[in-house]
């Protein structure tokens, strides 16, 4: 019994992952400048992120591999913002300025 009841929550938080990874891809592609772009992939990549991993310790229980897909997720969880700030702190620095909200942008 608490092994359906683990299983169907593991898959449920693994699909909610990828429903993440899914809609960060298509706000990767579909909005218009590059930070909203990089907002947009950099939030939903740490709720999937969170998701995925934890559905992935639920199907392993506990063992060995659980405390290697949280020691992973902590370092994505830590990375993954670090490289987002990182980016929009170069594209910043190399004069791509944010569209301010009167402005039109190009398509």
């Amino acid at each position: 019994m608490i092994d359906t009841i683990l299983n169907v929550l593991s898959w449920i938080l693994l699909c909610s992952g990828g429903f993440f990874v899914l809609a960060g891809g298509i706000g990767a592609l579909r909005l218009p400048e590059f930070y909203t772009r990089l907002h947009a992939a950099s939030l939903t990549e740490t709720m999937a992120t969170i998701l995925i991993f934890s559905g992935m310790v639920l199907q392993a229980g506990l063992s060995l591999a659980s405390v290697k897909l949280v020691a992973i997720m902590l370092f994505l969880l830590l990375t993954a913002p670090t490289a987002s700030y990182a980016l929009a702190n170069a594209a910043l620095q190399s004069g791509l300025r944010p569209e301010s909200e009167g402005e039109e942008h190009q398509a």
